[in-house]
């Protein structure tokens, strides 16, 4: 069993490295290599019993996609993409990588004739706008984004190219993931995890939105369990439609910051400013929240049982001796 992570060197990919390594193996398999690709080379997993390898790739370069999508690949899971704020800044750049990119590596996928399982991590950004809520796994698509319509593409091509047997591809709408360790990316959502992350080790940080704003949210533990759970589901379990929400909860800005408190006491809140970033509206106007992950419960897939488990999760994998 090969697994190619194509986004390997974000959080999640060397979360996700890091776990399928430490557990040898999937879908009933044994792991024989672990392939983490990235737009730079993506930092090693040391002490591994499993073979680890890096390799550049861009996956808005087919030449480049060929060298890491290979005839010996199993499982590929594409991490890989261009942020929200980032997408919605540059909409070549987002068309480049976050739809073109897409195809290149489906493309190359069908081309190797073996169906391989791919795992496609997508958006709740593909829901928006006049769409009633709740959002369930059969809402239709309609995203207020440039970033969410090119997720939405992306599942579209992953449920085709299933139904036409080319892959074995299975989508996962991902909740904002917090708290993400590491330096602030240019997700418009990165201010959920800055509030607790830098706060959590002594510094100061600012929240944009009112305390009564509410999201989605899971883990990155739990993301990741949700990732290899989601590998492992036979193709029939899965049925027609092989894009769904992932599993999350919902919870104010103010019942993040009270579990915070909660688990680490007073000090970490009192670092946290209140400002207004301008345009971030323009964004976070098209979210909308009620998100039903039924399929993927009823398939095994879970969400935090809290956002104290949250902060736990953080101090434990990311702080340690925190």
């Amino acid at each position: 069993m090969n697994i190619l992570i194509i986004g390997g060197g974000g959080v999640i990919g060397q979360k996700l490295g890091r776990a399928l390594a430490a557990r040898g193996e999937l879908r009933g398999k044994v792991i024989s290599g672990i392939t983490l690709a990235d737009i730079v080379d993506p930092a090693r997993i040391p002490g591994s019993a499993v073979p680890v390898k890096t390799v550049v790739c861009n996956i808005a370069d087919p030449a480049s996609v060929a060298k890491c999508v290979t005839a010996d690949v199993d499982v590929i899971y594409l991490l890989a993409a261009v942020v929200s704020a980032h997408a919605e800044e540059d909409l070549d750049a987002g068309l480049s990588i976050n739809m073109m990119g897409t195809l290149n590596v489906l493309q190359h996928a069908r081309a190797l004739g073996t169906r391989p399982v791919l795992v496609f991590t997508s958006s709740i950004a593909v829901n928006g706008g006049e769409v009633p809520q709740p959002f369930t796994d059969y809402t239709g698509l309609n995203p207020q984004t440039s970033y969410g319509a090119q997720k939405a593409i992306g599942e579209l091509l992953v449920t085709d190219f299933s139904r036409r047997g080319l892959i074995d591809g299975r989508g996962f709408r991902l909740p904002t993931i917090s708290i993400r360790p590491g330096k602030p990316n240019r997700a418009a959502s990165g201010f959920m995890s800055s509030i607790f992350r830098e706060p959590l080790q002594g510094r100061t940080a600012n929240c944009p939105v009112s305390s009564d704003f509410n999201h989605y949210y899971l883990s990155p533990r739990k993301c990741v369990e949700n990732l290899i759970k989601g590998a492992e589901l036979p193709a029939e379990a899965l049925g027609l439609n092989r894009c769904m929400p992932m599993p999350g909860r919902v919870w104010t800005i103010r019942q993040m910051i009270d579990a915070m408190t909660a688990v680490a006491g007073s000090g970490p809140a009192r670092l946290i400013s209140w400002e207004k970033q301008p345009g971030l509206d323009l964004i976070l106007d098209g979210w909308r929240m009620d998100i039903r992950a039924d399929k993927a419960e009823s398939l095994g897939l879970e969400a935090d049982a809290s956002f104290e488990d949250n902060i736990r999760y953080f101090l434990e994998d990311d702080l340690p001796g925190a």
